[in-house]
This record gives structure tokens, sequence and C-alpha cells, in this order.
């Protein structure tokens, strides 16, 4: 004998207060994400979060569904709130270096008709005063 078992299509968890009505241009956008080739996977995750909640999803299964916890799932929701579709781009991490300044060429030696040569004692009276 063989048995099916049906998953049972009760959300899991406490309904959340937290819901967004995204506009038909932002459901757009957000669905165009999850089949680009150009965006992070983090991105396209976390535009597939937004879209889980507006669907009315629950925060548990969202972050079931996407392999995240809750935690983080409220972080990019509140992002979203908050920045719209630029909080959910990928930010520099970690400090931002100073670009090094470009290399200059070598310049030939130009003979200025005299000698910089200084002696310790000749830098040191020059430095004292």
């Amino acid at each position: 004998m063989i048995l099916f078992l049906k998953k049972s299509h009760v959300p899991r968890g406490r309904k959340t207060s937290l819901t967004i009505r995204l506009t038909p241009a932002q459901r757009q956008t957000l669905l165009a994400w999850q089949h680009a080739l150009t965006i992070s996977a983090g991105q396209a995750r976390r535009g597939r979060m937004v879209l889980l909640l507006d669907d009315g999803m629950t925060i548990t299964d969202i972050a079931a569904a996407v392999g995240l916890s809750r935690r983080f799932v409220y972080k990019w929701i509140q992002r979203f709130v908050q920045e719209g579709l630029e909080g959910l781009q990928d930010r520099p991490r970690g400090r931002q270096r100073e670009p090094r300044p470009p290399d200059l060429p070598d310049q030939p030696d130009v003979d200025l008709g005299f000698s910089l040569t200084f002696s310790v004692s000749r830098i040191r009276s020059l430095t004292n005063n």
C-alpha cells in the first residue's frame, strides 16, 4: 500500500503585521530579476523575498523558501520599505581603500647644469633653522 501525504496549505507561524503592496512596475522589475543573468544571485533572492511577502506568505515561510533566517528576511524587507528597489542592491562591504595614484612614467634624467648633493651636516643645518 502506498500512502501519499499532502502538505497542509495552512500558513505556518503567526501572521505577520508586516505587509507591502507592490506597484505593477515594481512587481515587473522583481519578476525580471528572477531570470536575469546580469544581477547577483543575492539580489535575485532579495527580490524573491519581497515578491513572496507581497503574495501573502509569512516571514517564516519566506525564510524557509529562500534559505535565510527570519532575521535577514526582516532586514531586507525593512530596507525595501525604506529605500525601495535601490535598497535591495548589493552594497560595498568593508572599508573602502583609497585609490592608488597612477604610476608616473619614467622620465629621462635632466641635466640642470649643477649638482644637488648635500652633506649630512648641510642637511642638519638647513633643517635646524
